[in-house]
C-alpha cells in the first residue's frame, strides 16, 4: 500500500468508523450525575438546598456561606459572574487558581506527617539491606557452603516476612480499622506496631525468631500503606492532590536512603561481651525511632473530612476543612460538594458485598485491573531486589562490604532525588505517560546491569558498569513507577469502596513484594546476576504493554469524576490505544500528515488534552 493510501485509510477510520465506536461511551446516567450532581439545578433551588443542608446538619449559623459555596461548586470556573459573591470572595477564588501551592500551614503539616510515615516504611524496607551482610552467618543460615540453596530460601523468607503478612492479613485490616478508628487512629496503631516490631527485631537470636518479629512488622506496614495515601488524597485539593499523594513514594525513597545511612552508621559498632551482632541489631531497631515520632504527632492533624461525614459528624468535618482551606467559603463549598457526591454515590450502590463489587461492578473492575497492574509492576520491575539485596549484588561485583553499603546509599539517594521531578510532572505529564516513558528505559538499564557481570571480575570496569546500570535504572524508576502506583490506586476507586479497593491494591503490592524478596536470593544463585536481571528486564517490557492497553489516564481529575474514565469498556480502551500507537508512529516517526484521532472520552478536547477540574475548585 502506498503512503498516500495509508494516510487516506487512517483518515477515513479516524473520522468515521472509529468516532462511532467511541461516541457516548461515558454518557451513562450514573456517571453524568457523578460528573457534577449540581449541574442544571437553578440557582434559587440550589441556594435553598444548601440552606436546608446547613440547618439540618447543625451548621445553620453558616447558612450564607453554604449558599455561596453551593453556587461556586456548581461551576467552579464561573464564579466571576456570580453576583452573590463579594469582591473579597472572588479574590480568594482567583488566588486559588493562580497560586495553587498557597495552602494553609495545617495542610502542609499533615503532608509532613504523611511523608514521615512513608519514611518509616522506607526504613523498614532498607535497613535489612545492610543487616543481610551479617545476620545470616550469625543466625545459622550462611549463603555459601553445602546448604547454600536451602539457606538462600530461608534468607528470602526472613526478608520477605513483613510483606507476606501485609499481603495476606495486614492490608485487609485497613478497612475495619479505618471504619472504627478513623484515618488518624489507624495511622497511630500501625506506627505503634512498627515501633514495637523494630525493637523486637534487634532482640532475636534465631532466624525463625527474626522471621516472627518481621512478620509482626507487617501489621504495622500494611494498614499504614493503605491508609496514608487515602488520607492525603481526602484532605488535599485536586490541583495539587497528585503531587502531594505521590510524596508517599518520594518519602518512602527518602526512608530507603536513611535506612542505608543507618547501615553505614552502625557498620563498625563492635560487639560487647554479652551482645553478639550489635551492629545489625541497631540497624534493624533504628526504624522504630521515626515511628515513635508519628505516634506523638498524628492527633495534632485534622481528621479526614470525608471520614467524618461518613460518620454523620458534619460539624467536625467543617472544622477539619476550615483548617485545611484558606477561607470559610472554600470550606463550605468543599463540604457541600462532598455531601452531594456522597448522596449520588449512595444512589448507584448495588448493596452487595463490597469486596465482590471490586470484580462484579464493571467500573470497579476496571479500576481494580488498573491498580493491580501498577502495584504488581512496582514489584516486578525489579526495584526492590535492589532495595533489599543491593549490598549482596555489589559484593558479587567485587565491592568490599563497606563499599557495597556506600554504593547502596548511592542507590537510595538517587531514588529519592529523582522522585522530586514527579511532584511537577505527575499532574502535567500524567501518570500514564510517565510509565510508558520509563518502563522501556528500566528494561534497557537492567539488561546493562546484568550483562556487565560478563566483564572480568578483576577489572574496575565491572564495578563501574554494575553501579552505573543500577543507578540509571533508579533514575528511570523514581519519577515513574516509583510514585505513580500509590497515587493512582488512591484515586482510582469510587468513594464508597475506596478503603476496600486500596486494601486490595496494597495487598497485591505486598504479596508480590514477598514473592520478589523470597525468590531473589535463590534466583541470584541459580540464574547468576546475568539471568536474574534479564528476568526482570523482561517483566518491564511486559509492564509497558499492560500499561499501554489497560491503564487509563487519571491526571488532575477530581476523585469522583474519574467514574467517567473508568466507564469505558476495557476492550474499547485497549483497541483505541493500539490505534493511537499506530497513529503516533505514523505521525511522529514516519512524519505523515494525519488528521487527529477522535477523542476517547467526551470530556476530551483532543488527544492528550483533557478539560481538567481547576485547582481546588470544590471537587475535594
Amino acid at each position: 500500500m502506498s503512503i498516500e493510501n495509508e494516510k487516506g485509510s487512517l483518515k477515513q477510520e479516524s473520522v468515521s468508523d472509529y468516532s462511532k465506536e467511541v461516541k457516548h461511551i461515558d454518557n451513562t446516567a450514573a456517571n453524568v450525575k457523578l460528573a457534577n450532581p449540581l449541574t442544571g439545578i437553578p440557582h434559587d433551588q440550589l441556594m435553598d438546598d444548601a440552606s436546608q443542608f446547613a440547618k439540618s446538619h447543625g451548621l445553620g449559623h453558616l447558612e450564607q456561606e453554604f449558599r455561596k459555596g453551593a453556587l461556586v461548586a456548581q461551576d467552579p470556573t464561573a464564579f466571576e459572574s456570580l453576583s452573590q459573591l463579594s469582591e473579597e470572595d472572588k479574590n480568594v477564588l482567583r488566588r486559588e487558581l493562580t497560586h495553587r501551592w498557597a495552602q494553609p500551614a495545617q495542610l502542609y503539616y499533615l503532608v509532613i506527617l504523611c511523608s514521615l510515615s512513608a519514611a518509616v516504611q522506607g526504613m523498614d524496607e532498607s535497613v535489612i539491606n545492610g543487616a543481610n551482610l551479617f545476620f545470616p552467618d550469625q543466625l545459622g543460615i550462611p549463603q555459601t557452603g553445602p546448604n547454600a540453596s536451602n539457606n538462600q530460601w530461608l534468607l528470602g523468607l526472613v526478608n520477605g516476612a513483613p510483606y507476606l503478612c501485609c499481603g495476606l492479613i495486614g492490608c485487609w485490616l485497613s478497612a475495619p480499622m479505618n471504619k472504627y478508628l478513623g484515618r488518624r487512629g489507624t495511622i497511630f496503631i500501625s506506627a505503634f506496631v512498627s515501633f514495637i516490631a523494630c525493637i523486637w527485631q534487634g532482640l532475636t537470636n534465631t532466624w525463625w525468631h527474626l522471621f516472627i518479629a518481621r512478620f509482626i512488622l507487617g501489621f504495622g506496614i500494611g494498614p499504614k500503606s493503605s491508609t496514608v495515601p487515602v488520607y492525603a488524597a481526602e484532605c488535599t485539593p485536586p490541583a495539587i492532590r497528585g503531587a502531594l499523594v505521590m510524596m508517599w513514594q518520594m518519602w518512602t525513597a527518602f526512608g530507603i536512603m536513611i535506612g542505608t545511612v543507618m547501615s553505614l552508621a552502625f557498620y563498625h559498632v563492635a560487639d560487647t561481651h554479652n551482645i553478639h551482632g550489635l551492629n545489625w541489631r541497631l540497624m534493624l531497631g533504628s526504624a522504630g525511632v521515626p515511628a515513635l515520632i508519628i505516634m506523638t504527632q498524628v492527633f495534632f492533624c485534622p481528621e479526614s473530612p470525608r471520614w467524618l461525614m461518613g460518620k454523620g459528624r458534619y460539624d467536625k468535618a467543617y472544622e477539619s476543612l476550615l483548617r485545611l482551606r484558606k477561607s470559610s467559603l472554600q470550606a463550605a463549598r468543599d463540604l457541600y460538594y462532598i455531601h452531594v457526591l456522597l448522596e449520588a454515590e449512595k444512589e448507584i450502590q448495588s448493596g452487595r458485598n463490597l469486596f465482590l463489587e471490586l470484580f462484579t461492578v464493571p467500573r470497579n473492575r476496571r479500576a481494580t485491573l488498573a491498580s493491580t497492574i501498577v502495584m504488581f509492576m512496582q514489584q516486578f520491575c525489579g526495584v526492590n531486589v535492589i532495595a533489599y539485596y543491593s549490598s549482596n549484588i555489589f559484593s558479587q561485583a567485587n565491592f568490599s562490604n563497606i563499599q557495597a553499603l556506600l554504593a547502596s546509599w548511592g542507590f537510595g539517594m538517587l531514588n529519592w532525588v529523582f522522585a522530586f521531578p514527579a511532584v511537577w510532572t505527575i499532574d502535567t505529564f500524567g501518570r500514564r505517560n510517565l510509565l510508558l516513558t520509563t518502563f522501556p528505559l528500566m528494561a534497557v538499564f537492567l539488561l546493562m546491569t546484568g550483562f556487565s557481570f560478563y566483564i572480568p571480575e578483576d577489572t574496575n570496569a565491572r564495578i563501574a558498569v554494575v553501579a552505573l546500570g543500577i543507578y540509571l535504572f533508579t533514575m528511570a524508576y523514581s519519577p515513574g513507577e516509583g510514585p505513580v502506583p500509590f497515587t493512582y490506586s488512591a484515586e482510582a476507586f469510587p468513594l464508597y469502596i475506596r478503603d476496600v479497593g486500596m486494601a486490595w491494591a496494597t495487598s497485591v503490592l505486598w504479596f508480590f513484594n514477598f514473592i520478589v524478596a523470597i525468590t531473589f536470593p535463590r534466583l541470584l544463585g541459580a540464574f547468576q546476576p546475568q539471568g536474574a536481571f534479564g528476568w526482570y528486564a523482561g517483566w518491564n517490557l511486559i509492564g509497558f504493554l499492560l500499561i499501554l492497553l489497560f491503564l487509563p489516564e487519571t491526571k488532575a481529575l477530581s476523585l469522583e469524576e474519574l467514574d467517567q474514565v473508568f466507564s469505558v469498556p476495557t476492550h474499547i480502551h485497549a483497541a483505541y490505544q493500539l490505534k493511537a500507537l499506530k497513529y503516533r508512529i505514523n505521525k511522529y516517526v514516519f512524519r505523515m500528515k494525519l488528521d487527529p484521532l477522535p477523542p476517547l472520552y467526551e470530556h476530551e478536547g483532543a488527544i492528550g488534552e483533557k478539560h481538567y477540574v481547576p485547582g481546588g475548585a470544590g471537587h475535594a
